[in-house]
């Protein structure tokens, strides 16, 4: 296991104090600047007589400021809860409703206030950072407290706020700079999620517990292709982390290769499903980079697999496997009965060992539903389709049930649907996933059938619609296209029948 995470990442403030630990937007900061700004702002905390071990939210964008506070709000003994700036108001109310945070920390702007709970905004935040302390860890997070909890893309008014331990998250830094990926010793490393995704842990803590550098990318950066471009031309990148989807983005500029980035040696992906065709062209454009396909929903803190796509694995495979299992975590397969299948064979993927979240937080009947114990430890119902080999190499065949993932993004297609149906354009309406031929999702498809209006066309129809659901839920969830009916097909038990609308959207 490795050594208190805190007192290492702590430690470089006076072993490599003028390092620079983040890079962003042209703004660097220091593992001394880290140490300073975090005790500072943990001190501040202990003197709000705040209930410890209670969760405090961190709101904002990719700014140091947020790592800070993350670092501030474990050393002072309570656990953060990140969101982004690029949430809906009703998201962050939301999130406050069901964690019942002690505080908030806001390194930007709130676009609401939250009643009955203190508040540090970015001035009040300014000053205390800069105020010098003498802070000893008296009472830092550890063991099985809450470090961190990470909302799930919970699309009606019941997000799920997954809590991962101190201990989780040890294991699987533990897991991440050991001889299994063999990261190379000045961790330079790109940062491009955004901090409530839970991939967003496998390039922060790796990092910063190797004493490395954070590259970081904002979403105004990567949702403009020629900034993105300018921006990682600078950056002194030697491993990537990212989701498939962001890779397939750069790769669509041809200068995104070995020549031009000769120090990228290591490529590690997870949040979504990586295809043979993005793998394949990675390894074409960086012929002796390490390109490492990871698994793992937000419940089994971040990833718990891991297998590197050779040139072998390429030839042998259509559909890349997952991998294996990481030490400490086990694995069974479950089918529809809950029978355990032989080796081979699909069913659901039940994980269970130390990478395990303790749960959601104040969410019992979930709890009840996904949770239990496996030979005497926690135990997950992950909802995803898989077989495993004799040998333990597991291989993933999509979601049991209406999930999906796209752009790395977790997505309930029946809560997208609910939300779609409530527009008041709407009269009924159902979310469908359209896959490519990679079998990863491609785009969410609303069928609906319209209310009686006044609009010229369907175009200004949609633009209605989806400006109305823009205020509703995050820009990822709302469906790319629309198509229009008279009435949408019903199940034997008089339902909404998603799957036969799934087969006639995938069947075009």
């Amino acid at each position: 296991m490795v050594e208190n995470l805190i007192e290492t990442i702590d430690s470089y403030a006076k072993t490599q104090p003028d390092k620079v630990v983040y890079a962003y937007n042209g703004e660097n900061h220091t593992y001394a600047e880290l140490k300073a700004y975090s005790d500072a702002l943990a001190a501040h905390i202990d003197t709000m007589a705040l209930p410890l071990n209670a969760p405090i939210i961190v709101f904002g964008g990719k700014t140091f400021s947020m790592i800070a506070s993350f670092l501030a709000v474990v050393k002072s003994g309570h656990s953060y809860i990140p969101i982004d700036i690029n949430s809906p108001k009703e998201r962050l109310t939301m999130i406050n409703d069901i964690a019942k945070p002690v505080a908030v920390i806001a390194t930007e702007p709130l676009p609401e206030k939250l009643a009955g709970i203190p508040e540090i905004d970015q001035d009040q935040l300014d000053k205390i950072c800069l105020e010098k302390v003498d802070y000893s860890l008296t009472h830092p997070i550890n063991g099985d407290q809450t470090y961190y909890i990470i909302f799930t893309s919970g699309t009606t008014g019941v997000p799920k706020g997954v809590e991962i331990s101190y201990r989780n998250l040890a294991s699987f830094v533990d897991w991440m700079v050991g001889p299994e990926f063999n990261l190379p010793d000045d961790l330079q490393m790109l940062q491009q999620p955004a901090y409530s995704f839970d991939l967003s842990v496998m390039s922060l803590y790796p990092a910063l517990y190797k004493g490395g550098t954070l590259h970081v990318l904002s979403k105004k950066t990567t949702d403009n292709f020629i900034v993105l471009f300018t921006a990682l031309r600078t950056m002194p990148i030697n491993t990537w982390v990212s989701t498939p989807s962001f890779a397939d983005i750069c790769l669509l500029e041809s200068t995104f290769d070995h020549d031009h980035y000769p120090k990228i040696a290591n490529f590690l992906f997870c949040g979504e499903e990586l295809t043979h065709k993005t793998a394949a062209a990675l390894k074409k454009r960086f012929p002796d980079a390490h390109i490492f396909n990871t698994y793992g929903p937000t419940e089994s803190t971040v990833a718990i697999t891991k297998i590197e796509i050779t040139d072998d694995i390429l030839n042998t495979y259509e559909r890349l496997p997952i991998g294996y299992l990481k030490p400490g975590m086990h694995a069974r397969v479950a089918d529809e009965n809950g029978d355990y299948v032989q080796d081979d064979q699909k069913g659901e993927l039940i994980i269970y060992g130390e990478n395990v979240s303790k749960g959601y937080i104040n969410n019992p009947e979930k709890n009840a539903k996904a949770f239990f114990e496996l030979d005497g430890q926690q135990a997950y119902r992950t909802g995803d389709v898989v077989t495993m080999a004799a040998d333990g190499l597991l291989r993933y065949f999509g979601r049991k049930d209406f999930q999906v993932k796209l752009n790395g993004f977790r997505i309930e297609l029946e809560d997208v649907s609910a939300i779609v149906s409530k527009e008041e354009h709407v009269k009924q309406a159902v979310v469908v996933p359209k896959y490519n031929t990679q079998h990863t999702v491609s785009m969410l498809i609303a069928y609906v059938v319209p209310t009686a209006n006044d609009f010229q066309n369907n175009l200004e129809l949609t633009a209605a619609i989806k400006k109305n659901l823009s205020q509703d839920m995050m820009a990822y969830m709302i469906p790319q296209k629309i198509v229009y009916q008279k009435s949408l097909p019903l199940s034997s038990n008089g339902k909404v029948d998603i799957k036969a609308v799934i087969q006639e959207v995938n069947s075009q």
